[in-house]
């Protein structure tokens, strides 16, 4: 084997100098508010778009935005060295909206820095994702010891619509030996983790409707179901009494490896003091390898407006993420079948697709997983990696699988326990972030290494 093209000692010194304009890069992005959802202003994910690429082109990189009939992506490429593999860094621009603004302790667009972390919607899902790739590129400079390809997508919280299409269009360039998806999180704040599995996930709206039109509570009620009540309770039949989702046909396992602690857990979700968990079976397994529902939002007249009168139709946005193994379409089949056949009353019941995403399971063997959990061990002073499995959803991952079935699929994130991504004062752990910095840095390394083994 020969030498490795830059020192383990060099790359640390690297991504240590880099570090500074790094987080100033970063915080800049994030002060670009590119919400990819419908209703929203485009305008500032095409900035988003433009940004990355300038960062992109800043690092010698053949850089152009791409779409397919959605929002920009943005696609970086570096041939690789003779001999050398090529790495496929990808990452989203693109941002969760941010909801309730009274619930956010500093503006969401405006990066705020409190007790070693830095706030704002994005800080960590996913613009620290791509300005680790940045900081690996710039740490090595011209001396880059693999090709890369960067695929910076532009609608992964809207659902990726587009995403396929513009894989299958861009196919031969995004060709890869490796692909890093720095879109999930570490174990803990210190312990880095590699993802191995996540579930997959199905939205959709269920509408209840029991009358043409609204009419008096008190001359009707008591013998008219209104479709509020009749909402709620077919909402009811979606888990049982232990909690653990009712509806038939859907797919769950047990097997989790890794134990979570109860307390560690309680405290990291945020849950108030009294409120018990629910489901059953060990909470690795609850989380990740067994189907969840949530009610993400009701349509219904809000208290303060509410007139006294009983409610025509009431609509409820429903969210199933589902385990390893199972099929998105099959599950919401299910689901439709389940919320037909419980409605409440004779109640004209109607469900409506929004979207869906398969799961994915990993094999996270071979040459360039030992090369990942070297660089990880090497970043985090010793520590080993933990394979983990994630309870959301990354639903491209099986995309790139099917595309790309001979290429190492490394997904990393940034994120931590209390990144709070997705919610109000999302925000990332910076001391962990120039961790994730220096290890993708060793990674590259490491994967060259392991190529011309």
């Amino acid at each position: 084997m020969t030498s490795p093209i830059i020192s383990e000692s060099e790359v640390r010194a690297a991504v240590e100098r880099e570090l500074p304009g790094v987080r100033a890069d970063l915080e800049r992005l994030v002060r670009i508010p590119g919400i990819a959802f419908e209703g929203f202003d485009h305008s500032h994910v095409e900035r988003s778009a433009e940004a990355v690429a300038e960062l992109l082109r800043g690092c010698g990189l053949d850089t152009r935005i791409v779409r397919s009939g959605g929002q920009p992506a943005v696609i970086g490429t570096r041939a690789a060295p003779p001999g050398a593999p090529t790495v496929l860094l990808y990452a989203h621009h693109d941002v969760q909206p941010v909801g309730d603004l009274s619930l956010w302790e500093s503006d969401p667009f405006e990066p705020v820095e409190r007790d070693g972390r830095l706030y704002g919607r994005g800080a960590a899902d996913d613009k620290a994702g791509i300005m680790a790739h940045v900081a690996a590129l710039r740490a090595f400079g011209d001396r880059l010891p693999v090709g890369v390809v960067l695929f910076i997508e532009g609608e992964e919280e809207y659902g990726s619509d587009s995403l396929e299409r513009l894989l299958a269009e861009h196919r031969d360039e995004l060709a890869s030996d490796v692909i890093v998806i720095a879109d999930s999180a570490n174990w803990d704040i210190g312990v880095p983790a590699l993802t191995t599995s996540l579930r997959g996930i199905v939205n959709c709206f269920v509408e209840v409707r029991t009358l043409e039109h609204a009419v008096h509570s008190g001359m009707f009620g008591g013998a008219v179901p209104d479709a509020l009540t009749a909402l709620v309770r077919l909402l009811g039949t979606l888990h049982d009494d232990a909690g653990d989702v009712a509806v038939e046909g859907l797919a769950a396992r047990e097997g989790a490896s890794v134990d979570y602690p109860e307390d560690r857990f309680r405290a990291e979700a945020g849950l108030v003091d009294g409120a018990r968990l629910f489901g059953t079976g060990r909470i690795t397994d609850r989380l990740w390898t067994k189907p969840a529902l949530a009610i993400l939002g009701v349509d219904a007249p809000s208290t303060g407006e509410a007139p006294n009168a009983l409610v025509p139709s009431a609509r409820a946005k429903l969210s199933v993420r589902l385990a390893p193994g199972d099929d998105p379409k099959k599950a919401y089949a299910a689901l439709t079948a389940h919320l037909e056949r419980h409605a409440p009353w004779g109640a004209r019941v109607t469900v409506t697709f929004e979207h869906d995403g398969s799961p994915c399971v990993i094999d996270a063997t071979g040459p360039m997983f030992d090369a990942a959990r070297a660089a990880f061990r090497g970043a985090w002073d010793g520590t080993d990696p933990v394979d983990i499995g994630v309870g959301g959803s990354i639903p491209f991952i099986a995309t790139f699988q099917e595309m790309f079935p001979r290429a190492a699929i490394l997904v990393t994130g940034v994120e931590d326990p209390h990144a709070r991504a997705h919610g109000p004062n999302e925000s990332l752990h910076l001391g962990e972030f120039a961790r994730v910095c220096l290890a993708e840095a060793l990674l590259l390394a490491k994967v060259a290494e392991a190529g011309r083994a």
